[in-house]
C-alpha cells in the first residue's frame, strides 16, 4: 500500500486524453437527459408519457438520492478524511460523520426557522396554513401540491352538507377554481385568492429543491474532477454515465412535480439544466489542472472529504425527511392507498437504492 501511496500535489493521469475530452460532452448528454426529460415530458403535450412512468421515476429517484448520500458521499468522505496522507490528528476523530451531522442539523434548523417565519406571516394575513399538510392529507411545502390553505372564513361548519364540505376542501386545495358554482351552491363564505400564499408555497418548494440540488451539484463537480485525472478512467467513465443519468432522474422527477405560479415556471428547467452542466464543468476543470491536481493529495483529500461530508448530510436530510417521510408517512393518499400501490412505491424506491448502491462498487 505504501508503495503506491502518492500524496504529492500533482500527478494526474495523462492517458486517454481524447476520450477524456469526449467525456465532457457524453456525460453532459446523459446528465441533461436524466434531469430534463421528466421536467419537459410532464409539461409537453406532444410527449405522452403515462402517469405510471412519472410515479416510478419519483419513487425510484428517492431511492437514488438516499443511496447517493450513503454510498457515494459519506463512504468516500470517510476514506478521504482518513487518508494516510493526512496528519495523525485526522485519524483521532470521525470528522466525516461529525460534518455530515453538522450539515444535517444546520439544514433542519434553517428550514424550521423558515417555516415558523412563513407560518407567522400567513397568520398575520388571517390564513391557516399547515406547512406539512397533515390536516388536508398533502405535504404542501415539500410535495407537488404546493401550498394548501384554508381562510379563517372557510372553516367547515357543522351545517354544511357533505358536498359543500367537499367543495370547501377542493377550493382550499385549488384556490383558483370556483367550486361553489361548479356544485351549484351559494355559500355564505367566499374564497379569496391570496397571492402571498402562492409566493410562500412557491418559495418553500424552491428552497427545498435548492437544498437538494446544492448537495447533488457539489458531488457532481467532484466526480468530474476525479474522472479527468483518475488512472482507472475507462471503468469509471462507464459507471459515471449511468450514475449521473440515474441521479439526474432522481432530481428531475422531483423538479417535474413542482407546482409553481406562472412566473416561477422556469425554475425546474433551470435547475435541471444546471445539474446537466456541473459534471462536465468538473471534467473540464480537471483536464485543465491535471498536471498539478492529484485527487489523493493532502489538500485534495481534505477539500473533497469536507465537501462530501457536508453534501451527504444535506442529501440524508432531504432524502429521509423531505422525500420518505412526506411521500409515505405524511401523505394521506399513500396512507389510504391499497397494499399493492404501497408495495409498488416501496419497490421502486428500493430498486433505485439498490442500483445506485451497486454502482458504488466502481465509483
Amino acid at each position: 500500500m505504501s508503495d503506491t501511496l502518492d500524496c504529492s500535489a500533482g500527478g494526474g493521469a495523462e492517458t486517454y486524453t481524447n476520450l477524456r475530452i469526449a467525456s465532457v460532452f457524453i456525460i453532459f448528454a446523459s446528465s441533461s437527459f436524466g434531469a430534463l426529460f421528466p421536467v419537459l415530458a410532464r409539461r409537453t403535450s406532444w410527449v405522452h408519457v403515462p402517469k405510471g412512468v412519472f410515479e416510478f421515476a419519483k419513487y425510484f429517484g428517492s431511492g437514488v438520492i438516499i443511496a447517493t448520500a450513503f454510498i457515494h458521499l459519506l463512504s468516500p468522505a470517510l476514506e478521504e478524511l482518513g487518508s494516510p496522507c493526512l496528519s495523525p490528528a485526522w485519524q483521532q476523530y470521525p470528522y466525516a460523520l461529525a460534518l455530515a451531522m453538522l450539515s444535517l442539523f444546520s439544514i433542519f434548523i434553517v428550514e424550521l426557522i423558515a417555516f415558523r417565519w412563513g407560518t407567522s406571516r400567513l397568520a398575520a394575513l388571517g390564513i391557516k396554513h399547515d406547512a406539512h399538510g397533515h390536516g388536508l392529507g398533502a405535504h404542501a411545502a415539500h410535495g407537488p401540491e404546493g401550498g394548501n390553505v384554508l381562510d379563517n372564513n372557510d372553516t367547515l361548519g357543522a351545517n354544511d352538507t357533505a358536498s359543500e364540505k367537499t367543495a370547501d376542501v377542493e377550493a382550499a386545495l385549488n384556490p383558483s377554481h370556483d367550486h361553489s358554482h361548479a356544485h351549484g351552491h351559494n355559500h355564505n363564505h367566499h374564497h379569496h385568492p391570496h397571492p402571498q400564499t402562492d409566493d410562500t408555497a412557491a418559495a418553500a418548494q424552491i428552497i427545498g429543491v435548492f437544498i437538494l440540488e446544492f448537495g447533488v451539484i457539489l458531488h457532481s463537480v467532484l466526480i468530474g474532477l476525479t474522472l479527468a485525472v483518475d488512472p482507472s478512467f475507462k471503468i469509471l467513465f462507464v459507471v459515471i454515465i449511468f450514475h449521473q443519468m440515474f441521479e439526474g432522474l432522481g432530481l428531475g422527477s422531483r423538479l417535474a412535480y413542482m407546482e409553481l405560479p406562472p412566473r416561477f415556471r422556469y425554475v425546474p428547467i433551470c435547475a435541471a439544466a444546471l445539474y446537466g452542466i456541473t459534471t462536465p464543468i468538473g471534467i473540464a476543470a480537471g483536464l485543465g489542472v491535471r498536471g498539478t491536481y492529484n485527487p489523493g493529495s493532502t489538500t485534495a483529500s481534505i477539500v473533497s472529504g469536507v465537501l462530501d461530508s457536508l453534501s451527504s448530510g444535506i442529501l440524508l436530510y432531504t432524502g429521509v425527511v423531505e422525500l420518505l417521510a412526506h411521500e409515505f408517512l405524511f401523505n394521506k393518499d399513500m396512507i389510504e392507498a391499497s397494499n399493492g400501490k404501497l408495495a409498488y412505491a416501496l419497490g421502486c424506491m428500493l430498486a433505485g437504492t439498490a442500483i445506485m448502491a451497486l454502482l458504488g462498487r466502481w465509483a
